[in-house]
């Protein structure tokens, strides 16, 4: 496995990548589907939570994964955030065959405000993920103030050209409202793009993995039921943008 971290421009935000590089062993995998995580945190910082412990869960699934450290913070505005995450988007396929990966099988995975930013990537830029992956995101406009001015909703933004999407939250999420992701899911309805939706009946904000290893020694994030989000997500991916092919001849050593 290669582990790099590239600086991009123009804001200096940090890519981490974690590609499992091609083996004799693994012919029917040799390029893979790529997850590119933004990580919540209010727009303020970026989760340590949501960020390699869920690019690892997915790097075992057969995704590359990258981790976007975007702009952050009170002086930032989202324009920033908004440039980097495009700027990440662009190099994941722009250096596709040295990333081993297929262009056409990228996906954006984002949490919270993350999810709000992988959402806007759906639909608010030129250039849009091949699937979109979303915790618990922020998506209404009278939802956002509390972050910071200038941040756009995006549940309006949503047309046919939005990529297809899976959304998990629960119902008694107290710091963004389970309204967020229903109504980013009606206006996918509405357009016929492709969605599934989980709506857990308890959980706390931030569950990430929602497994003890992503909890922070908290049992309010740690959710056995809620932590079902993340094989329903690969089974979703499988159907969207489909799994390794099984079809090759079988190796030498099978038959000895």
């Amino acid at each position: 496995m290669k582990v790099f971290t590239e600086t991009l421009e123009p804001n200096g935000a940090t890519l981490t990548g974690y590609v499992q590089e091609p083996s004799g062993e693994l012919r029917n995998a040799q390029m893979r589907p790529a997850v590119l995580i933004f990580p919540g945190g209010s727009y303020e910082h970026c989760s340590d939570r949501e960020a390699e412990p869920v690019a690892l869960a997915y790097l075992a699934e057969g995704f590359n994964a990258f981790v976007l450290r975007y702009t952050v913070g009170k002086n930032h505005p989202f324009a920033k955030a908004f440039q980097d995450a495009q700027a990440a988007l662009a190099y994941v396929r722009g250096h596709a065959d040295d990333l081993f990966i297929d262009p056409r099988k990228v996906v954006v995975v984002g949490f919270s405000a993350g999810g709000h930013l992988a959402a806007a990537m759906g639909t608010l830029a030129d250039e849009k993920p091949d699937a979109l992956v979303l915790g618990y995101p922020a998506t209404l406009e009278d939802h956002l103030h509390f972050l910071e001015t200038g941040i756009p909703g995006v549940d309006q933004a949503v047309s046919p050209a939005t990529p297809p999407t899976f959304i998990f939250s629960t119902a008694d999420d107290a710091i963004v409202p389970v309204e967020d992701s229903l109504a980013f899911a009606l206006a996918l309805v509405r357009a016929r793009v492709p969605v599934e939706t989980h709506i857990y009946v308890h959980g706390a904000h931030g569950l990430s993995l929602a497994k003890p290893l992503t909890a922070d020694g908290t049992p309010m994030l740690a959710e056995p039921d809620v932590a079902q989000w993340f094989d329903a997500s690969i089974r979703f991916l499988h159907q969207i943008i489909g799994d390794f092919p099984l079809d090759l001849p079988a190796p030498d050593w099978v038959s000895h």
